[in-house]
């Protein structure tokens, strides 16, 4: 059953991306691989995800994060590989505040919030 708090948890989890990826751009360095946050089910809340109940799949709110989690995903991969091959200024600008990234992460943001207040 969806849970108000494992979605709150991902919030901030997911808002830390933001931090880790600007360390990577400047260090070229990063705990991560492109291959382990590339997928939509390896973080804590992805497993969660996708580990709900059918039932719960099946709802409007669920498909949105399902998607855009996923489409998160990949942009943070993408900034993350630009980020450990050195191309700094790509990568800069691939999380810049009207990039793809940017405009993912707050409306994947935005649904989380949505979906933890209708639990509520």
């Amino acid at each position: 059953m969806a849970n108000s708090e494992e979605i709150r948890k991902a919030i901030g989890a997911h808002g830390m991306w933001k931090q880790r990826l600007r360390q990577a751009i400047d260090t070229a360095k990063c705990d991560f691989t492109v291959e382990r946050v590339r997928p939509d089910n390896q973080c804590d809340f992805g497993k969660w995800l996708h580990a709900l109940p059918t039932a719960d799949k099946t709802t409007a709110q669920w498909k949105t994060v399902q998607a855009l989690h996923a489409n998160f995903h990949r942009e943070a991969a993408h900034v993350l590989e630009l980020a450990l091959n050195k191309q700094k200024p790509e990568a800069e600008k691939a999380i810049a505040a009207n990039s793809p990234f940017a405009k993912v992460s707050l409306e994947l943001t935005s649904n989380m919030m949505k979906w933890k207040d209708s639990l509520a």
